[in-house]
């Protein structure tokens, strides 16, 4: 008689926390209880705001605003950020090699603001320009940069995205945009 244990489904082990875990293409659901105090906690911590652009497969321009944007290296130069897998962007960025990352002003909050809005209509209008690669790049900016995703890594229903920075362009500086309590803001604004 074997006494040897039976093998294990590795897509149904357990990590750590005994939760079992599931292949990088499955959506695990929720099992967090209550989430205002996190919810509140990050809707108190200010953070810059960026606008993450590529192309579809098709060609058509995707893009959404991030306050998730992070430096993770300079040598080599990479940046970080992170997207829901349920977001309208995700086909595309699962997809694509490069994306264009915009850091945002004062200036920029109305393309901030569609940027964040109705998918079908962030590109209605003359905000932006086709640049390197044929990548939507939005118009006056405080900088932007080309980069190439090398790695995109799943995580519970969203995925972390690393991107090899390759071109840019600096435009004129401008007060800081902020994302803070649901509303954009530059430091200073009462809150």
């Amino acid at each position: 008689m074997n006494s040897s244990p039976a093998p294990q489904n590795p897509q149904s082990s357990d990590n750590a926390q005994g939760r079992p875990q599931l292949p990088a293409d499955r959506v695990e659901p929720d099992v967090t209880p209550d989430l205002t105090a996190f919810r509140q906690s990050f809707r108190r911590h200010a953070a810059g705001v960026a606008i993450i652009t590529a192309l579809s497969p098709d060609g058509t321009p995707v893009g959404f605003t991030a306050t998730s944007l992070a430096s993770l290296a300079a040598v080599p130069p990479l940046a970080t950020f992170n997207i829901a897998r349920s977001a309208s962007s995700w086909p595309a960025i699962s997809e694509t090699d490069r994306v264009v990352i915009h850091m945002l002003g004062v200036r920029n909050r109305a393309v901030a603001e569609k940027l964040a809005g109705d998918n079908a209509l962030r590109f209605d209008g003359d905000h932006w320009y086709p640049g390197p690669h044929g990548l939507p790049v939005i118009k006056d900016v405080t900088s932007w940069m080309v980069g190439r995703i090398v790695e995109r890594v799943s995580v519970h229903n969203n995925a972390v995205v690393v991107v090899q920075i390759e071109d840019g362009e600096v435009g004129d500086d401008d007060a800081a945009l902020l994302y803070h309590e649901r509303r954009y803001l530059t430091p200073g604004d009462p809150a």
